[in-house]
């Protein structure tokens, strides 16, 4: 399964980087391997939620890294951006036993992240 989840993560960062090539110039090639590595603990914490029995757990995660990212600089779109694309590949990609349940984990993960984009207070809610 782990080639598998690295082929997902190369396609969700070549997307991102083909997509915005803002994001090469002011975060450097070195944001792109940060990009990589985050999307490495996306799958890691999606997967602690299953082992959990928790969706909270990856939201909480979720509104974390959004907390840490955007006092970086990046928006909680780009976050947004970054999950949906993760979403599409999983969906796209071979059944794995994990498959569903990630989907459905981050399904939950996009809703509380676009309810801080119309609502900028919700992320105190938890």
């Amino acid at each position: 399964m782990m080639s598998q989840i690295d082929a997902i993560i190369d396609r969700v960062v070549q997307g991102i980087y083909r997509d915005m090539p803002e994001l090469l110039e002011k975060f450097g090639e070195q944001g792109r391997v940060k990009c990589r590595e985050d999307n490495y603990h996306h799958v890691k914490h999606l997967n602690s939620a299953r082992n959990l029995d928790s969706d909270d757990f990856f939201v909480d995660y979720a509104l974390w890294l959004n907390n840490i990212l955007t006092a970086r600089g990046m928006k909680t779109e780009h976050l947004i951006d970054n999950f949906k694309r993760l979403e599409n590949e999983l969906r796209a990609s071979e059944s794995f036993e994990e498959k569903e349940d990630y989907l459905r984990t981050l399904k939950k993960g996009l809703a509380e992240l676009e309810e801080l984009t119309v609502d900028s207070s919700s992320y105190t809610k938890r």
